[in-house]
């Protein structure tokens, strides 16, 4: 009599087959080998059966050199490592995996096949990250046991894994493998069925906006990827990334997410479809949007699209000092970051105290980086000392550049402009460091536009490496040559970007903020869970609430609330339950309350 799914033990997911022997297929049956599970590797192709066992030698090769496992580890783990070329081989496992291209056609067909080779018993997973689990699982002889197993690449890495159950699963089949998961070493987090689930659900919209602006010829493929690479701390840029996980690939996700969605943001950008119809589908083609060393190579050449180091065009204006205004953590930071470099930096605010207490809070941090060894006291004592309080922005008389950090209110940086347009020289760059406010606007409050450009410094301006630097219509070229310079300077790295809400970086970051917060809203997934989905499968710093959570929801709402007004992209409005904790008064950590509770200080 057959074993009830509702029972299966974990001792019972002892011989595991997984079908498609690719670079994930591959990965997934090494994870099972080295946990000790007997692992059936099956693949039509005779060469990509021989390749994944030249794969797991020499990974365990590397694993004995560093010391991880010892020969005798590395012989048991090959010898549970048996490949095929032929379905049947999976007769006698307790728990198949297939990890075939993302068709239904070819999906359905294996699990068609395995219903007449298998036990009625054993646990059929399917490792899709696209199409819809419920459909594929519909189509078999025994709904009850499919279930998605989706791991993340490399596998052997990464440490999530998404258990995804249709309303067909039984429950038996989803505890088996999630306690699978957990013997594994892995992270499961249990999803409903649709697709991308979470993790991807939120990476594909983001890296289809990176396409979109990448297209648009908005910014460079370099300068997108080192915005969000430096700007938000992420192990990739999206574009590096597309071409990692293959361009078709990411264009058939997108595809499978919009028949579902509607939502304009997941339709795929017309780049990817180009891209994939014309073979150049990444770094296993050789070139996506890079070009590769080889196919299958992680190394990026030169082609017609890279940009030459240091080709600078116009030469700069001459920049000995720098006015900051503001008496903030954005001033303060930027002033010490001028002054570190050795400029004469001017630190004025709306009174003689601000000004004071702004240079006060700057000694205070030159001190902690004394004390971490990473300055002398002697540099930090000079540093100050070129740093000079005003209560007055007549101060910024002699300056060559003036930059300001006030409040993110378009009125009050209007009339800080004026300002500057009244006492600053003939010939010196007005820069605001405005994150979503149009530049144009600040720069048509002065008499001389052709002079002003944006400097996003990102918080904290000492920590943070990135300078988005946004010219528009009317800024002059040697301003935008200058602004680069300095930015090499004081030890940051420029991306260009235009004069649009969001630049770069929360053009792309805030959708998937939003789109985080759609998913908890629509109960499809826990705050918890999201989160563990994105540090874990994405290589996140932070998961999206945790993040929100640190810039604030009243600032995240106001962000998401220009790029909507700009772009009028249903898909950009704020999802209803960020305005209604807004709204509530929960703005986050600095409330003590925001997505979670906080201690307060």
């Amino acid at each position: 009599m057959a074993t009830p799914l509702s029972d299966t033990p974990l001792s019972q997911l002892k011989t595991v087959a997984v079908v498609g022997l690719g670079t994930m297929g591959t990965g997934i049956a090494e994870v099972l080998a080295r946990a000790g599970r007997e692992v059936i590797g099956i693949d039509i192709s005779e060469a990509a059966a021989a390749q994944a066992v030249t794969a797991l030698e020499a990974s365990t090769a590397r694993g004995v050199q560093r010391g991880r496992c010892t020969e005798q580890e590395r012989a048991d783990v090959l010898a549970r490592f048996r490949t095929f070329t032929d379905l049947q081989a999976a007769a006698d496992a307790d728990l198949v995996i297939e990890v075939t291209p993302e068709s239904y056609d070819i999906k359905q067909q294996v699990l068609r096949a395995l219903d007449t080779i298998v036990r009625p018993e054993t646990i059929l997973a399917t490792g899709t990250n696209a199409l819809s689990v419920t459909r594929l699982a519909a189509d078999s002889a025994h709904p009850e046991r499919v279930l998605g197993l989706h791991f993340f690449n490399p596998a052997p890495a990464m440490k999530l894994v998404e258990v995804v159950s249709s309303v067909l699963t039984a429950p038996g089949a989803v505890a088996a493998v999630t306690d699978l998961a957990i013997e594994l070493g892995k992270e499961p987090v249990a999803v409903g069925d649709r697709p991308g689930f979470v993790a991807d659900g939120l990476l594909f919209g983001y890296l289809n906006q990176a396409a979109a602006m990448y297209e648009a010829k908005y910014a460079s493929r370099e300068d997108i990827d080192a915005a969000m690479k430096l700007g938000c701390g992420l192990p990739m840029g999206p574009l590096a990334l597309l071409d990692l996980i293959g361009v078709d690939t990411a264009r058939t996700v997108l595809e499978a997410m919009y028949a579902e969605s509607q939502d304009r943001l997941h339709a795929p950008a017309p780049i990817l479809k180009q891209l994939s119809e014309a073979g150049l589908t990444g770094r296993k083609s050789g070139r996506g949007f890079y070009s590769y060393e080889a196919p299958g190579s992680a190394a990026v050449v030169r082609d017609a699209l890279t940009p030459l180091e240091g080709a600078a065009l116009v030469e700069g204006r001459t920049i000995r000092s720098v006015g900051v205004a503001g008496s903030g953590t954005m001033a303060s930071g930027i002033a010490e970051v001028f002054a570190k470099a050795g400029y004469e930096v001017v630190l004025a605010a709306r009174s003689e105290e601000k000004a004071q207490a702004a240079k006060a809070r700057i000694g205070k941090s030159l001190s902690r980086s004394v004390d971490k060894g990473r300055m002398t006291a002697e540099a930090a004592a000079q540093t100050l000392e070129r740093i000079t309080p005003a209560g007055s922005y007549d101060a910024f008389a002699d300056v060559d550049l003036a930059l300001e950090a006030v409040a993110e209110d378009l009125e009050i940086k209007q009339q800080l402009f004026a300002t500057f347009d009244k006492v600053c020289k003939p010939g010196a760059i007005l820069a605001t460091t405005t994150s979503s406010l149009p530049v144009v606007a600040c720069a048509r409050a002065t008499s001389r536009p052709q002079d002003v450009i944006g400097m996003h410094f990102f918080n904290p301006a000492p920590a943070m490496k990135l300078v988005e630097v946004v010219r528009t219509v009317l800024t002059e070229d040697d301003v935008h040559a200058t602004v680069r310079e300095v930015c090499a300077k004081i030890r940051k790295h420029p991306v260009d970007c235009g004069d649009r809400a969001g630049f770069i970086v929360n053009a792309l970051l805030f959708p998937y903020l939003n789109n985080a917060i759609k998913m908890v809203q629509e109960h499809y997934a826990s705050l918890d869970d999201i989160d563990a989905a994105m540090k874990l499968g994405g290589g996140y710093p932070m998961g999206p609430f945790e993040l929100l959570d640190v810039v604030g929801l009243d600032v995240s709402l106001a962000i998401e609330k220009v790029l909507h007004r700009e772009f009028r992209d249903p898909g950009l409005a704020p999802a209803p339950l960020l305005e209604h904790l807004v709204a509530a008064g929960c703005l986050g950590r600095k409330t003590g309350r925001g997505f979670r509770e906080y201690a307060r200080r």
